[in-house]
């Protein structure tokens, strides 16, 4: 995890398209510039953080289930619940899957949690979508031939 570049995730462990579930792994580094101020003799985790560890997660099933080709976003997070602290040095898994099978005007619904040590810490439900494409630009690297067919 590199939390001031916002890496949040160190590898995925098992993603499997046809049953869309992916999990992933991270430890939280000993040392960072955002333990100095969250909190000082008691640093932990940002839940903002935690938070964008599941959203990173699902965005990576979203990007798989497209071929690499398009870029996945958050949009809204709902029912975000954290259950425990996590402290600095802990190895972390973020499971993640589509919430339901309806998907509508390109936008999906994810859930996601956070767990540590067999414990869930947190979890998450949220919105996100692939990046859109913007036809005309497309057709102009289609032409210019940056961007195949």
């Amino acid at each position: 995890m590199r939390l001031e570049y916002f890496q949040l995730i160190d590898r995925i462990v098992d993603i499997n398209l046809a049953d869309r579930k992916i999990s992933t792994e991270a430890t939280v580094p000993s040392t960072s510039t955002i333990f100095e101020g969250h909190f000082p003799g008691f640093p932990l985790m940002p839940g903002v953080l935690l938070i964008e560890a599941m959203a990173q997660t699902s965005g990576w099933l979203v990007v798989a289930a497209n071929r690499f080709e398009r870029m996945a976003f958050l949009a809204a997070v709902k029912d975000a619940k954290f259950r425990m602290f996590v402290t600095p040095g802990v190895l972390g898994r973020s499971d993640a899957c589509p919430r339901g099978l309806r998907i509508r005007h390109h936008q999906g619904q994810y859930r996601a949690c956070w767990q540590a040590d067999m414990r869930r810490c947190a979890h998450a439900s949220g919105y996100g979508f692939p990046e859109r494409r913007n036809a005309a630009q497309n057709a102009r690297n289609r032409r210019s031939g940056r961007v195949p067919d």
